[in-house]
């Protein structure tokens, strides 16, 4: 069966642009309801939260990249659009250090998105994207850039690390 990367993704015009994507429709049907609920949740606690990108392509990440405004080279997630960026507003200012982004770490668990703030882990450290949340666990990042796997509308990175007994991702804090 052809995943949403395959019938949506690379069919759309954004597959190569360099524009930023804010569009909820790149966004993996299963990823999209999360994303929405997850903003909804944030609206209902008073918390500015805007979604600042969605799918991104190679293209984009690569003068990114050159601009130093990322680590990584290859698009990861995003490219798959299974991953989305926030930003947290505080009386319109955004909101660039970690600090306001707290709440996600478990609004993305509730979820079923593993947030950039600890990645899934138990133990916060290492790399931390604040605003990033994506539903493919690090664990499964390899299988999905190789096309080996592409989540199901219903899938739980929490549950599938469980099913696996994969450490890299924890149910409780």
């Amino acid at each position: 069966m052809a995943s949403f990367y395959d019938t949506v993704l690379r069919n759309s015009k954004a597959f190569r642009s360099d524009a930023v994507c804010k569009d909820l429709n790149m966004l993996e049907p299963g990823t999209r309801a999360a994303v929405v609920a997850l903003m909804a949740d944030a609206k209902a606690a008073g918390i500015d939260l805007r979604l600042l990108e969605t799918y991104r392509s190679q293209t984009r990440q690569s003068t990114l990249f050159m601009r130093h405004a990322t680590q990584l080279r290859t698009v990861g997630c995003h490219g798959y659009g299974v991953a989305a960026d926030f930003g947290v507003f505080v009386r319109g200012v955004y909101q660039g250090n970690a600090k306001p982004y707290a709440f996600l770490r478990d609004a993305a668990r509730r979820h079923g998105l593993v947030s950039g703030l600890d990645w899934g882990h138990f133990k916060p450290g290492g790399f931390v994207d604040a605003g990033h949340v994506q539903r493919v666990p690090v664990w499964r990042q390899d299988a999905l850039f190789g096309g080996q796997f592409y989540p199901p509308t219903t899938y739980d990175p929490y549950a599938d690390s469980i099913k696996y007994r994969h450490t890299d991702v924890v149910l409780k804090i």
